[in-house]
């Protein structure tokens, strides 16, 4: 599927989902070649054949929000289209949930009877603002019946990040300081994986899946803003049959 990524994970037959990789678009320079984003600099034109390729792949369009790396979840079958959320959830099959990332975390989540679905845009700030509360509250299921899988995002060797953003995730979970390696003075690596993990886990979540793709590391296969500063956004996204 263009080189496309397929989530590991026991989800029920009825979900589906996958991560989009920089293969498979038209777009050039910074942006080549799959960017989905219509807001870094690409070209209208070359974003719409992208997500028009896409689509073909898709049971419709996704509703593309717009991300504030916010903790605002929307019902993907109800919001309007570029509203302002970090996390889309739909129990409508052949809805498409989607969000777009190049070093943030995508957390996709579905519930174990594949009727309810879920995706999340978890960067540091939507992380310590509880993103990912948020939308495990939204789905309005048990926490012990949902799954989550951890998408490509910064890895735990290249996230360098300042003591406010150490000291953000310290204040609300001391077991946050293990996701915190030094760095330099005043400044850490930081775990978005482990973040990730610690916030699902305190919210009832123990089936989580995936992480360890680091995007800033596979320039051939990942955009990282980190990295490349300008550059395209991959899409992760969720639906159910």
């Amino acid at each position: 599927m263009n080189g496309w990524l397929l989530p590991e994970w026991p989800a029920p037959p009825a979900v589906r989902a996958l991560v989009t990789t920089r293969a498979g678009g038209v777009s050039r320079g910074p942006y080549a070649s799959l960017n989905l984003a219509d807001h870094v600099g690409d070209t209208a034109a070359a974003v719409a054949e992208n997500r028009r390729r896409l689509c073909a792949r898709l049971p419709a369009e996704p509703l593309w929000l717009r991300q504030v790396h916010g903790s605002a979840v929307v019902d993907a079958a109800a919001a309007a289209p570029d509203a302002e959320a970090d996390a889309a959830l739909t129990r409508q099959p052949g809805t498409v949930c989607a969000v777009l990332t190049a070093d943030c975390l995508p957390v996709l989540l579905c519930s174990r009877s594949g009727r309810t679905v879920c995706a999340a845009h978890a960067g540091w700030r939507g992380l310590a603002g509880g993103v990912l509360e948020a939308a495990v509250a939204a789905l309005a299921e048990s926490p012990e019946d949902l799954l989550a899988w951890l998408g490509p995002a910064i890895g735990p060797r290249a996230f360098e990040v300042g003591d406010e953003v150490r000291a953000a995730f310290l204040a609300a979970a001391p077991q946050a300081e293990a996701a915190f390696a030094p760095a330099a003075p005043g400044k850490w690596l930081a775990d978005l994986y482990l973040l990730a993990r610690q916030r699902l886990q305190a919210a009832g979540v123990v089936r989580i899946f995936g992480g360890g793709l680091c995007t800033f590391s596979d320039a051939a296969r990942f955009y990282s803003y980190r990295r490349d500063g300008i550059t395209g956004r991959m899409a992760a996204l969720i639906w159910t049959e």
